[in-house]
């Protein structure tokens, strides 16, 4: 009789590596979905501006601060929901923040004052985020470390196909029902949304749970100071968004004008060459769990150098403008799936903390290149623009060259 069929079945059992098992798609699909449709919530006011205006008496130079109330709602989300994640049991979180933004899209739609109008668009901003950065932590944290790449890849897909699709959605839908339609149809799809999320997610132990909030919020202040991964990633994702906001926020100048004199739908439907970026997202969070953050980060940066040199032909080449957005949306989308990836491994216990301060990178990052590529249009034209952004991403790169041999081990 051979040894091995003497050992008790516990010890034969011991010696074998433990298997873990992978999230079932249709729940990775469920948090892509779910997170694709909370962060259209934020952008649907862009392509609404003017009737907002006209329906307010808002002036087009005033307008803008529905935007404005809707940013500073995604950044107190950052700053005080979204830790909430790592305190509190997630699945109930998650259901009350989704019942708090239809109400909030609710009070949108029913506005009868510009107060009123700007309150519900400070609370479609906040729970908006609050809801996607949420569902991006959950999805992290439900994953095992063997797929968490893949997992948030996936996830992160359904936030870019979000972003591109809600200006077309919100064109459509207001056409047909007005701009209060948008709004009251998008109400009605999140309630819809609500039933398969409570079923669905897993229930996880919040692991700061004995930990004050206010604590909880002074601690992020820590994570920014220790982690280094943290730091190093935080600031490419600054300088990559900075380089996204500088094209997409000044497009609609040039191809407005003569002699494209394109109507805002169809400038919206551009973004669409860029739904080849969820893709990318996908598969970079692959490569991050095979331990290839590096090279892909690396990879990406070159994308988004060498994407501003189509996009610089624009005005001899609208292919060359599609060329461009699908190079800037590909090293884009999966720069950002590779820090996040690699900012997750750090501390498990710290997800929705970890995401939060990672998402004010990419808030400051955007502001700076709505800010400084207006500037750079009126002085200098479209290829100002260019330059700007080219000198962005380069610097993206001399960056990341940089810190290379400065990130841990484990995390590259």
């Amino acid at each position: 009789m051979k040894a091995s069929s003497v050992l008790p079945v516990s010890l034969r059992d011991n010696s074998k590596p433990v298997v873990q098992t992978d999230m079932p798609r249709g729940l990775v699909l469920l948090f892509a979905a779910a997170s694709g449709l909370s962060v259209a919530n934020v952008y649907y006011a862009q392509p609404l501006l003017d009737s907002l205006a006209l329906d307010f008496g808002i002036s087009h130079a005033a307008v803008g601060g529905v935007i404005t109330a809707t940013q500073v709602g995604c950044a107190l989300a950052l700053l005080l929901l979204v830790p909430l994640g790592d305190r509190v049991n997630r699945r109930r979180l998650m259901a009350l923040q989704l019942l708090a933004l239809v109400a909030s899209l609710v009070v949108v739609a029913l506005s009868q004052s510009t107060a009123m109008l700007l309150a519900g668009m400070l609370g479609v901003g906040l729970l908006g985020t609050a809801m996607t950065q949420g569902l991006i932590a959950y999805a992290a944290s439900a994953a095992a470390p063997h797929e968490r790449g893949r997992v948030v890849g996936v996830a992160q897909g359904g936030v870019f196909i979000g972003l591109l699709l809600a200006r077309v959605f919100a064109g459509g839908v207001s056409d047909l029902a007005g701009w209060r339609g948008v709004y009251l149809c998008s109400a009605v799809i999140m309630l819809a949304v609500a039933l398969p999320l409570w079923r669905r997610l897993p229930t996880l132990k919040a692991a700061s749970g004995s930990m004050s909030y206010p604590h909880l919020i002074v601690s992020m202040l820590v994570l920014l100071r220790e982690e280094r991964v943290l730091q190093i990633r935080g600031v490419l994702a600054m300088l990559m968004f900075a380089a996204f906001n500088v094209f997409w926020s000044v497009l609609v100048l040039p191809l407005s004008a003569p002699p494209y004199e394109f109507s805002h739908t169809a400038i919206g439907a551009f973004g669409l060459a860029g739904v080849v970026g969820a893709l990318a997202a996908a598969r970079a969070g692959k490569w991050a769990d095979r331990g290839l953050g590096q090279r892909t980060s690396a990879a990406a940066l070159v994308l988004l150098l060498l994407a501003w040199g189509p996009l610089s032909l624009m005005e001899w080449s609208l292919w060359a403008l599609i060329i461009g957005i699908v190079l800037l949306d590909m090293g884009g989308q999966a720069l950002h799936v590779t820090n996040q990836s690699m900012i997750f491994h750090t501390r498990p216990e710290a997800h929705s903390r970890l995401l939060g301060l990672y998402m004010l990178f990419y808030s400051i990052g955007s502001g700076l290149g709505a800010i400084s590529t207006t500037t750079a249009y009126a002085h200098a034209g479209w290829q100002g623009v260019c330059i700007l952004g080219a000198s962005l991403s380069l610097l993206a790169l001399a960056f990341w060259a940089t810190t290379r041999r400065y990130m841990p081990h484990e995390a590259s």
